[in-house]
């Protein structure tokens, strides 16, 4: 089945995110975006998935309605050869048989995404227990978090852009949290390329949100091995170190004179084998930045991702206050990715935009307390370029 949009637009207004990713990246093609869906395969309980692609001619994106995964992501290099540049699986049984926890290929991550010590917290006097999946911790939402769900699948079109809008309601108690949560997340592309996540949620009882994606980057082209020769800067001059379970501290470290220190462009191999405590914690980086943000909330460009082998380079641009920088330290060899081939330590890394992990047990975090008759809204913008 295809679906065809009722307006495709010829011209996009130079504002938003539009006008702030486009002033520094280069557009990927400014033609009129298209939207598909397909069957892509059956769970267990006889429940369809489907597949929606996304494509401006020169980027093309697929998203899959099984934890709202994006599947794969398609860009030519500098000189025009498309890869995908996503980790992930060629098959829906590849993600039905994911190990728990992760490896979260592409996921949107919820309740709340990264860590939360002894899988407990406190809201208004009431603890509340969550499934440890974690060694003593809970990471990612949960056993059965909302990277395992089906989610509801909407076609959006505006103008000079086309996406998909995910919809999933989280029941009172749903893995340990209070609160029936509605939540919604769009994916969309527009006619320069630039894919965009708007993140909704509503609750009738207070509860913590923290959504992300989870999407493991891989600028040479998915399987072709390595990304520790990945140039990555992050705005961010303070992190949040971690104990040897992950869990923040509580401290915001300044990150100069570390190996943590990615202000300006810097290869991820430069120092990601020196023997600094917190790279020994994680085995590499796993590590929540505290991004530089102006006096407005507003979205700005956080991080950069360029591969100087092909040329490709991402732009990530969000309104959250930090980005969780995964250098796949646990990929093992044991998983067979879309191309074939299987995903080995660093073949992919991951660049979580986020609130702090823990912050619900850390009252100098920024909040993630949500209440009802508030929204929680946040945006990340994706920008490829070559």
């Amino acid at each position: 089945m295809t679906f065809t949009p009722s307006r495709r637009a010829v011209v996009l207004a130079a504002t938003g995110a539009a006008a702030l990713v486009g002033a520094t990246a280069t557009p990927a093609l400014a033609a009129e975006p298209d939207l598909s869906t397909q069957h892509w395969g059956t769970l267990p309980d006889g429940r369809s998935v489907e597949r929606w692609t996304l494509t401006n001619g020169e980027v093309t994106a697929r998203v899959i309605t099984y934890g709202g995964i994006l599947q794969s992501l398609e860009f030519p290099d500098q000189r025009g050869r498309v890869r995908n540049v996503v980790l992930g699986f060629s098959d829906l049984e590849g993600y039905l048989a994911g190990n728990n926890p992760g490896p979260y290929f592409g996921a949107l991550i919820g309740r709340y995404g990264n860590r939360i010590a002894g899988g407990k917290f406190t809201l208004d006097g009431v603890e509340h227990q969550l499934p440890l999946n974690d060694g003593t911790n809970t990471l990612h939402g949960g056993t059965d978090s909302f990277d395992k769900r089906l989610w509801e699948a909407t076609p959006v079109t505006e103008q000079g852009k086309v996406g998909v809008r995910l919809a999933l309601d989280s029941p009172d108690g749903d893995q340990g949290f209070p609160g029936n949560l509605h939540v919604e997340v769009t994916y969309t592309l527009d006619r320069f390329g630039q894919l965009t996540l708007d993140y909704c949620a509503t609750t009738d009882a207070a509860t913590v949100v923290n959504l992300t994606n989870h999407t493991y980057w891989n600028l040479a082209g998915e399987g072709t091995g390595s990304v520790l020769d990945h140039e990555l800067t992050i705005h961010a001059d303070r992190y949040t170190p971690v104990d040897s379970t992950l869990i923040p501290i509580g401290e915001l470290a300044p990150v100069a004179g570390t190996p943590l220190d990615f202000r300006q462009p810097t290869r991820i191999a430069a120092r990601i084998r020196q023997p600094f405590q917190q790279l020994l914690f994680a085995k590499g980086y796993d590590h929540n930045w505290v991004l530089d943000r102006g006096s407005e909330a507003g979205l700005e460009e956080v991080a950069v991702l360029h591969d100087p082998r092909s040329g490709r380079t991402l732009r990530i641009s969000t309104t959250e206050p930090g980005l969780q920088f995964y250098s796949g330290n646990f990929l093992d060899g044991t998983l067979v990715g879309s191309g074939g081939g299987t995903y080995r330590q660093g073949d992919g890394l991951a660049l979580e935009t986020q609130h702090f992990p823990d912050s619900p047990n850390e009252p100098d975090f920024p909040s993630t307390v949500l209440r009802p008759g508030q929204e929680y809204r946040t945006t990340t913008v994706f920008a490829l370029s070559r």
